[in-house]
């Protein structure tokens, strides 16, 4: 072809006042809907392009571009890179209709291609209702099953999040993969998996920061927290749990949660006025504050009267007040026993019972203590989780003081104790490093 300046291609693409991005949007777009799929890859690079505009080819371009850009322009390919027409001649009509045409035919395919970039409401309004279905009924469900669940909904909700481009789906379904390694965290802490409870809940955490979702961030901190006293970490845990307590948009729960981690890390370190202030702050009324995971979840990210309740009473036995603990772990029991049997958290009553068996050993009162201790019994191996067994471990260091030791009750009381832990899961499953610390009053 003959080294011209100007080409009818260029008096088309100034018209459209497209630039090199444009043009080749619209060469790929046509080329998807006019060649069959073995050439529908069609691209061309922007010094080709600058080469076509100016006439400065030697021949035409291949057969399959010809025909999508007489497909775009509605003009043979060879006056497409011919010089514009002359005054005698005149260049096509810019036609608006036909403009109109293809604009609304590309927003229909940019549109059809961000729906397929996208998940339904309805996968996504039940992988939310499965997290908050888990979340509620945990307490009524042997915590490997948990782990379980979790670690389905966890691979679900990344496996949507690959799928969708669309920025808020992606951030919901952050935000629910965080909620359910939060819940594996604790499921892992209850069948005495602390390393690997201490990972997942960092990992819920990242998932809170990467969403902008605080209260999550709050309640992992909260957990990271509880892991660390219970490592016999109390100084971490401690920091940890003042921490958590920083993030704006918490509700009162998630307050009062932290506080009563803090004030039992704060007593086991023997600090006493540190452990009163904040055991006094878990147990204020508050402000009337809630927030979308404490609360609109709540299930095992909530914090009940009768488990904060049961809280107090150990933050009591550590400091020694056994009469506040005997009085917190009474309270425990009968806002447990106020509830449905279905409502009831196993593990609550179990720990409440254990505590109450605890106190009443602090003065004295051995027949008292095997008493307390009868709701223990009745927990499910499945749900003898850490948090009780150290609890119930307690019991059993206590009867090995000098007064008791001699005791027939005694010896009896803490042969059962050692039956109940050896036949609960996590010793079954052979699942964690050791056994958690007896944390001593």
């Amino acid at each position: 072809m003959s080294q011209a300046t100007r080409t009818l291609l260029k008096v088309l693409v100034e018209q459209r006042r497209w630039r090199y991005a444009d043009f080749e949007r619209h060469l790929g777009r046509t080329a998807a809907q006019v060649l069959d799929e073995r050439a529908r890859n069609l691209t061309v690079s922007e010094s080709q392009f600058r080469r076509w505009t100016s006439g400065r080819i030697q021949t035409l371009p291949g057969p399959h571009t010809c025909l999508v850009l007489e497909h775009m322009f509605g003009v043979d390919a060879a006056a497409l890179f011919g010089p514009p027409p002359t005054s005698e001649s005149p260049a096509p009509a810019f036609n608006l209709e036909d403009e109109i045409a293809v604009t609304a035919r590309d927003a229909q395919s940019d549109a059809g291609a961000t729906a397929a970039e996208s998940i339904s409401e309805t996968t996504l309004d039940q992988l939310r209702d499965d997290v908050i279905s888990l979340a509620r009924k945990y307490s009524s469900t042997p915590a490997f099953d948990v782990f379980r669940g979790a670690r389905e909904l966890r691979e679900e909700a990344e496996t949507e999040r690959d799928r969708t481009q669309v920025p808020a789906q992606k951030q919901e379904l952050l935000i629910l993969a965080g909620q359910a390694c939060a819940l594996l965290s604790t499921a892992a802490f209850d069948l005495g998996s602390l390393d690997n409870a201490r990972r997942l809940s960092r990992a819920a955490a990242l998932y809170g920061e990467t969403a902008r979702f605080d209260p999550l961030r709050a309640f992992a901190g909260g957990t990271l927290a509880y892991l660390a006293y219970f490592s016999n970490q109390p100084a971490e845990g401690a920091r940890l749990a003042q921490r958590a307590q920083m993030f704006a948009g918490l509700g009162d729960i998630a307050r009062r949660r932290l506080a009563a981690i803090e004030a039992r890390a704060f007593a086991y370190l023997g600090d006493v006025p540190s452990a009163r202030r904040a055991l006094d702050a878990s147990q204020q009324d508050g402000h009337g504050l809630t927030d979308d995971l404490h609360d609109e979840v709540s299930g095992e990210f909530g914090f009940t009267a009768e488990r904060l309740a049961m809280s107090k009473s150990s933050t009591c036995l550590l400091v020694g007040d056994g009469e506040g603990a005997e009085a917190a772990a009474k309270r425990s029991l009968e806002l447990a026993a106020a509830k449905p049997l279905a409502a009831r958290s196993v593990r609550v009553v179990g720990g409440a019972a254990a505590d109450l068996a605890s106190a009443r050993l602090l003065r004295g009162d051995l027949d008292g203590a095997a008493e307390a201790m009868t709701p223990v019994w009745e927990v499910p191996r499945g749900h003898r989780a850490s948090g009780l067994l150290a609890r119930t471990a307690r019991v059993r260091l206590a009867l090995t003081a000098s007064r008791f030791r001699a005791a027939q009750a005694a010896i009896e009381l803490g042969e059962r104790i050692e039956d109940f832990t050896r036949l609960s899961a996590a010793h079954q499953l052979g699942i964690g490093s050791g056994p958690l610390t007896p944390l001593e009053g």
